[in-house]
C-alpha cells in the first residue's frame, strides 16, 4: 500500500505494508541510514527519531500510524536550535566512542532540550534512561546535555 510520510521537511511516497516499522522505511526504502537498528523492541534507543517533536522509537512505529506527522531524523536534527546545540556539545565533550548509539542519544537529548531548555539532572535521567550506550559514555552524555542547555554566550565586539 502507498503511504505519504513527511521526513525532514520533505514528503515521500512509499509503497510498503502498513505495519512496516518506520525504521525500515527510513533505512531500506529511503536510504537514510543514520537511524540505527539496535534491539527491535524499543528498549535500546538506537532507532530514536522525532515524530511531531517527540522522541519516538522507530523500530516499533508502524508507518500506517504516522498520519501526516512530521518526522525528523539524525540527518536533519542539526537544522533545529536544540539539535545544533546538542551536536556541538557532543563534539566539544568528545562524547562518541564507538558511535553506534549516538544518533539515538542525540535525538533523545534534542527532544529533551526542545521541550525543557533547562533540565535538572533528574530530567536528564528520565529523558535518557531508555538509551543504552554499550561503551558507557553516560558521564560525557550528561555533560554534553548540560553544556547544550547553557545559554549561548554573546561575543564581545568592538
Amino acid at each position: 500500500m502507498a503511504y505519504s510520510v513527511k521526513i525532514n521537511g520533505k514528503t515521500y511516497n512509499v509503497d510498503v505494508d502498513g505495519d512496516t516499522p518506520l525504521l525500515w522505511v527510513l533505512r531500506d526504502v529511503l536510504g537514510m541510514i543514520g537511524t540505527k537498528f539496535g534491539c527491535g523492541i524499543a528498549q535500546c534507543g538506537a532507532c530514536t527519531v522525532h515524530v511531531d517533536g517527540a522522541a519516538t522509537r522507530s523500530c516499533v512505529t508502524p508507518v500506517e500510524s504516522l498520519n501526516g506527522s512530521a518526522i525528523t531524523t539524525i540527518e536533519a536534527i542539526g537544522a533545529t536550535a536544540a539539535g545544533a546545540k546538542v551536536q556541538k556539545a557532543w563534539l566539544d565533550r568528545e562524547v562518541v566512542q564507538c558511535g553506534y548509539c549516538q544518533s539515538g542519544q542525540i535525538m533523545a537529548a534534542a527532544a529533551l532540550l526542545a521541550a525543557n531548555p533547562k533540565p535538572t539532572d533528574s530530567d536528564i535521567d528520565d529523558a535518557m534512561s531508555g538509551n543504552i550506550c554499550r561503551c558507557g559514555t553516560y558521564g560525557r552524555i550528561r555533560e554534553a546535555i548540560k553544556q547544550a542547555a547553557q545559554p549561548a554566550t554573546q561575543s564581545k565586539g568592538g
